[in-house]
């Protein structure tokens, strides 16, 4: 049987991680070692990144309907809870939108929040 040899499959994953790593700096993006190391851990960190975008927009967007919900004499829980009561069900994307663009639309669900409180 003859021998086979496996070059050409390393070569191919080789530079299937070189190209990744193009744009990295120095060996990073020239040793095979070195870029698989940069490559993975790249990887992995915007795997993990794009899960923190996604509770950073919440936090913004909680910050936003808490600042327009004082604005109209209301804390942020109390806003929501209000809100909850009254089966109004906005997420807070929209409210967050809504408390930007258009504050007679949020005063309005304020005013609707603070009469489910009392």
């Amino acid at each position: 049987m003859a021998r086979v040899k496996g070059g050409l499959n390393a070569k191919k994953k080789h530079n299937k991680v070189l190209k990744l790593a193009k744009g990295y700096r120095g060996a990073r993006s020239k040793q095979y070692r070195i870029a698989k190391q940069s490559v993975m851990r790249a990887l992995a960190t915007s795997f993990s990144g794009r899960k923190e975008r996604k509770r950073q927009f919440r936090r913004l967007w909680i910050a936003r309907i808490n600042a327009a919900a004082r604005m109209n004499g209301l804390s942020y829980s109390k806003f929501m809870h209000g809100l909850k009561l009254a089966n109004i069900d906005i997420n807070r994307k929209m409210l967050s939108e809504m408390a930007i663009n258009d504050a007679e639309g949020f005063s309005a669900l304020a005013e609707i929040a603070k009469s489910k409180l009392a």
